[in-house]
């Protein structure tokens, strides 16, 4: 490979400072977040009665945002594991961008459910006298290894760039040298030291697919193995791991985009990456349509009392709007965007993966709500504020913040890092040259 084009991979790939726009971004993301804590901290001295959950409506829209963040964390296994394991090379590009939308994902799921916690003080009894009888400490236990999981697949890969960036000290930069140096400090880039992290990359790729699968699986347990109308099913954890990678996928689409114009990365995410991408979300949201119909259909054809009156609620009743709304924008209209090659350019497949987003965080939204509102045994001689359940402000203000945050950790490793893999490119390209 020459050496002017190899310096010249180098030199669009490099991090590169904000602009005028990434510097309001990184402002609207920040006082978005600042407005969460706010509301957090008058959580905390109030209480969960500045929420609207009560005694039947316990979880709320922060249950929704951790099933959600627990779903969208699942594409770093999608992307890096299994397409890297299947040697599909078109996916380079990608591996980084999945990584870090799966490591700020799950940094979220874990926050967001101290959050949920009345007395966050006590969080430690968790660790201290948890029961593995009970399906959280699964939770616990499946979250806590796939964060370190996916921390190792997004560092390994990092530390030939480390050197190349130090390298490059003019073009990068002297603000983050120091740590480039700290966290690449061991690299020597030898012949061994590559060959063990292809091994540990590949022992990662294998071990994190059980794990990604497990994460949601478990998470689809803690309602299951609730005796709720609506989460009394079989088919839960096939249904919460399709819709898992859908929206892992749909994400994907969407960062795709905004790298490739904010950082003019049209050279590296080409139109083929969208292409591709496009049909794999095709792919899943046919899968997810079909667990949709299998998680309906059943209930409603024997149409007993409770189920009934949850069915009818979601398809013509108070959730109805939302509903509709929900499988419209995460399944149907991506489908007919996508299914076409011209829905599968960037602009397009973009429009596709926002729709799959948006529509996603309102199907978990719909996963928890109208269940807890639908009782076995019926509401009798209760407030009528114990009857609906609609997020006050305190609950929006900390679910988006939650939401910005996970974005924010985005955005400034991007600044910090090379959003797509520096020398695994180097390397593809040498190959491609090579046949």
């Amino acid at each position: 490979m020459e050496i002017l084009a190899r310096q010249k991979i180098i030199s669009d790939l490099l991090p590169k400072k904000f602009g005028w726009k990434g510097k309001i971004w990184v402002a609207v993301l920040i006082l978005i977040c600042m407005i969460g804590i706010f509301a957090y901290i008058r959580q905390l001295s109030s209480g969960l009665i500045v929420t609207s959950m009560r005694d039947y409506a316990s979880w709320g829209i922060y249950i929704s945002n951790f099933v959600f963040f627990v779903a969208i964390s699942l594409v770093g296994s999608l992307i890096t594991a299994v397409l890297r394991l299947t040697n599909v090379h078109w996916s380079t590009p990608l591996t980084r961008i999945a990584e870090i939308i799966a490591v700020s994902a799950i940094t979220f799921a874990s926050i967001i459910i101290i959050v949920d916690m009345g007395r966050p003080d006590r969080f430690y009894n968790l660790f201290l006298h948890g029961r593995l009888q009970s399906p959280i400490i699964w939770d616990v236990i499946v979250i806590t290894t796939y964060f370190f999981i996916s921390l190792l697949l997004l560092y390994f890969p990092l530390l030939p760039d480390f050197n190349i960036m130090l390298q490059a000290k003019k073009e990068a930069g002297n603000r983050f040298n120091k740590m480039y140096a700290f966290l690449g400090s061991f690299w020597k880039n030898t012949p061994k030291q590559k060959k063990i992290s292809r091994r540990s990359i590949n022992i990662l790729s294998i071990t994190i697919i059980p794990v990604a699968f497990a994460i949601h699986t478990v998470t689809s347990w803690l309602f299951a193995t609730t005796y709720r109308p609506g989460w009394d099913s079989t088919n839960f954890g096939a249904y919460f791991i399709s819709g898992a990678f859908l929206v892992g996928a749909g994400a994907v689409l969407v960062a795709m985009y905004v790298f490739r114009r904010a950082y003019e990365l049209e050279k590296y995410i080409t139109i083929d990456n969208f292409d591709r991408m496009g049909k794999i979300v095709v792919m899943l949201a046919l899968v997810y349509l079909y667990f949709n119909v299998n998680e309906f259909l059943v209930p409603a054809f024997k149409m007993k009392k409770t189920d009934a009156d949850h069915l009818l609620g979601l398809f013509t009743g108070e959730y109805s709007g939302v509903f509709w709304f929900a499988i419209s924008t995460s399944m149907f209209l991506p489908i007919l965007i996508l299914i076409n090659r011209k829905g599968r350019k960037p602009f397009p497949a973009f429009i596709a993966g926002t729709l799959v987003v948006v529509g996603s965080w309102f199907k978990r939204y719909l996963i928890v709500t109208p269940t807890l509102l639908h009782p076995f045994l019926p509401m009798h001689d209760v407030p009528e504020s114990y009857r609906h359940y609609f997020p006050s402000w305190e609950e929006w203000a900390i679910a988006a913040g939650s939401l910005a945050g996970m974005v924010l950790i985005i955005t400034i490793f991007a600044r910090i890092f090379p959003i797509i893999p520096i020398q695994e490119t180097i390397e593809e390209t040498e190959k491609h040259e090579k046949v």
